[in-house]
C-alpha cells in the first residue's frame, strides 16, 4: 500500500510519479493559465494595439525573469543532490546562499531593466502607436521584479522540501489574485494597460511573500531552511551554470520572440504580433505540462544521483518518457481540433485576425507531438547536475535552430514561413536531444 506522504527517497511507480509531480504539473498549468487572463482583459478591454505590444516587450522582462529560473532550477538541483548525499547541514548553507545571490541579482536586474527600457523597446520594432503601452507596461512590471526572482526561486526549493502541494496552492493563490485584479483594475476601474501590469506585479507578491515566510516559520520541518553561512563562490558559480539551461531557454526564447515579432511586422503588420500572441498564450498551457512533470520530477532525479541509486534513476527515466510521449499525442490532437475556438477567446472580434491566428495555432500545434522530449531532456540533464549538456541543449534547441530557421523560411514561404519555422527547429531539435540521451547513458548509468 502507497505511503501518504511521498519522499525523494522513495522507489517511484507510475501512481506515485504522479502523485508526486501532479503539483508542479498543475501549478504550471495555472501559471499559464492566469498569464493567459491577462491576454484576454488586454486584448478585449484595451485592444490589439496594446495587446500587441504586450508581446513585444514581454520577451525582454522574460530574460530578466530568466535569472530567477537559472537560480531556482540549478540551486534546487544542487541543494537536492547534496541532501541524496546526506549531508544536510552543507545543503541549508547552499540553500542561504542562493537566497542572497537572487536578492543581488535582481535589485540590480531591476536597475538596469528599467534604465533601457525605452531603447530595447525600440530597437525590438516598436511603433509610434505602441511605445507609450510599451514603456507603461514594462516599467509597471519590473517595479515588481524581486517579488518575480522571489517566486521562481522559492517555487523550486518547496519540491525540494517535499511541499508540492504547497507550492501549488501558493500557485493558485497567485493566479487568483491576478485574474481578480486583472477584472478589477480593467473591467471595473478602467485603468488599461497599467491595471494588468499592475495586477500581474502585485500576483508576484503572493507567489513570492508567501514561501519566504514558510521557510522562516516554524512550520518548515523539511530538512532546508535559512541558517548563518560564509558566501562560497565554487558551489554558487556551480549551480548557476547548472541551472543555466534555464536562463538560456529564457534568453532564447526572448531572442527569437523578439525576431518572430520583427518578422511578423514586415509581413503582417500589428496583427501578426498579435497573432503570435494568441499562439504563445495557448501554446504555453499546453508546453507547460511538460515543463511542470520536467520541473516536478528533477529533484527526484537528482536525490537519486546524489545516492547512487541508478536502478532508480533508470526507473524514473522509463516511466517519465512513457507519460510524456502519450500526453504529446493528446495535446496535439486537441490542439489542432480546438484552435478556432481557442483563438476566438482572444480576437472573436476581428475575423482576419481570427483567420490569421487559427491558421497559425494548427501549424505550430505540430510540434507539440515531439516537444516534449526536448523539454524533458533539458531537465533531465540540469538533475544530474550537467549544467553544459543541458544549456547546449536549451542553446541548440530554442536560439540557434530557431534563429536560422525565421531567418531563411519566410524567404520561400512569407508569413507562413514564419509559423513553420517553430515547427521546423522542434523536430530538428529532437535529434540533438536524442544523440546527447544516447551519448551519456554509460557515464550517468541510466
Amino acid at each position: 500500500m502507497e505511503k501518504t506522504k511521498i519522499q525523494l527517497s522513495d522507489h517511484f511507480t507510475y501512481k506515485r510519479l504522479i502523485r508526486f509531480t501532479l503539483p508542479s504539473v498543475v501549478m504550471m498549468i495555472f501559471t499559464s493559465i492566469y498569464g493567459t487572463v491577462d491576454g484576454y482583459f488586454v486584448s478585449n478591454s484595451v485592444g490589439k494595439t496594446a495587446f500587441a505590444s504586450i508581446n513585444l516587450i514581454m520577451p525582454f522582462l522574460q530574460i530578466l525573469g530568466g535569472v530567477g529560473a537559472m537560480l531556482g532550477v540549478g540551486g534546487s538541483a544542487l541543494v537536492s543532490k547534496t541532501l541524496g548525499e546526506n549531508d544536510i547541514p552543507r545543503a541549508r548553507r547552499y540553500f542561504t546562499m542562493m537566497m542572497y545571490l537572487m536578492l543581488g541579482t535582481s535589485l540590480a536586474s531591476t536597475v538596469i531593466g528599467i534604465a533601457v527600457l525605452r531603447p530595447v523597446a525600440l530597437l525590438f520594432g516598436a511603433t509610434e502607436n505602441m511605445i507609450g503601452d510599451v514603456m507603461t507596461y514594462g516599467t509597471v512590471c519590473m517595479l515588481f521584479n524581486l517579488a518575480l526572482h522571489a517566486q521562481y526561486t522559492l517555487q523550486s526549493y518547496l519540491i525540494v522540501a517535499e511541499k508540492p502541494k504547497f507550492a501549488l496552492c501558493v500557485t493558485v493563490a497567485a493566479g487568483c489574485t491576478n485574474m481578480l485584479l486583472d477584472w478589477l483594475f480593467m473591467a471595473v476601474f478602467e485603468m488599461g494597460i497599467a491595471g494588468a501590469a499592475l495586477a500581474t506585479g502585485l500576483s508576484q507578491c503572493v507567489g513570492g511573500i508567501i514561501p519566504l515566510l514558510w521557510f522562516f516559520s516554524g512550520r518548515n520541518k523539511s530538512s532546508i531552511r535559512f541558517v548563518r553561512t560564509k558566501f562560497e563562490y565554487k558551489p554558487m558559480l556551480r549551480a548557476c551554470i547548472n541551472g543555466s539551461s534555464e536562463m538560456m531557454s529564457s534568453v532564447s526564447a526572448s531572442v527569437t520572440g523578439i525576431l518572430y515579432n520583427l518578422q511578423l511586422i514586415k509581413y503582417a503588420g500589428e496583427d501578426g504580433v498579435a497573432a503570435y500572441g494568441v499562439v504563445m498564450y495557448a501554446a504555453f498551457v499546453f508546453i507547460s505540462i511538460f515543463a511542470g512533470y520536467s520541473s516536478g520530477s528533477s529533484p527526484v532525479m537528482s536525490y537519486h544521483y546524489g545516492a547512487q541509486n541508478r536502478a532508480e534513476m533508470r526507473n524514473i527515466l522509463k516511466k517519465s518518457l512513457v507519460m510524456l510521449g502519450t500526453s504529446g499525442a493528446v495535446l496535439t490532437a486537441v490542439a489542432m481540433v480546438f484552435a478556432r475556438p481557442i483563438a476566438s477567446v482572444f480576437v472573436s472580434y476581428d475575423k482576419d485576425l481570427l483567420d490569421m491566428t487559427t491558421r497559425a495555432f494548427v501549424i505550430c500545434a505540430a510540434p507539440f507531438l515531439l516537444m516534449w522530449f526536448n523539454i524533458y531532456t533539458s531537465s533531465f540533464f540540469t538533475a544530474l547536475n550537467d549544467g553544459a549538456v543541458s544549456a547546449a541543449v536549451s542553446f541548440i534547441r530554442a536560439l540557434v535552430l530557431p534563429v536560422i530557421s525565421i531567418i531563411v523560411l519566410p524567404m520561400i514561404w512569407q508569413l507562413d514561413g514564419v509559423w513553420f519555422s517553430l515547427v521546423v527547429s522542434e523536430v530538428l531539435s529532437v535529434f540533438v536531444s536524442l544523440g546527447f540521451m544516447l551519448g551519456k547513458r554509460k557515464k550517468y548509468g541510466y
